[in-house]
C-alpha cells in the first residue's frame, strides 16, 4: 500500500500506463502474425498491406516508449527482408 498521497497517484498512474502498453504490444503481435500469415498463404499484395501498417505501428510503439526504436528498427528491417525475398 502507498504511503502518500503522490505515491498513491503513482501507483493508478503506472497501472493505467501499463494496461496501455500491454494493449500496443498486443496489437503489435497481431499485425506481426497477420503479416507472417500473408506470407506464408503466398498472398504478397496482402503481406505488403499488412507490412506497411505493421511499420508504421512499430514507428508509434517508438515514439511513445512502449518499445526501443533500435527494436522497432531491426524488427523492421527483418520483415522487409522476409517481404523482399516471398514469392
Amino acid at each position: 500500500m502507498p504511503n502518500t498521497k503522490s505515491a498513491a497517484r503513482r501507483m493508478r498512474s503506472n497501472n493505467r500506463k501499463r494496461l496501455q502498453n500491454r494493449a500496443i504490444k498486443s496489437r503489435l503481435k497481431s499485425l506481426e502474425r497477420a503479416y507472417s500469415l500473408a506470407l506464408k498463404g503466398g498472398k504478397k499484395d496482402e503481406a505488403g498491406t499488412a507490412f506497411r501498417e505493421l511499420t508504421s505501428a512499430f514507428d508509434k510503439a517508438a515514439k511513445s516508449g512502449v518499445i526501443h526504436k533500435g527494436k522497432a528498427d531491426r524488427k523492421k528491417s527483418r520483415l522487409a527482408t522476409h517481404l523482399g525475398t516471398a514469392k
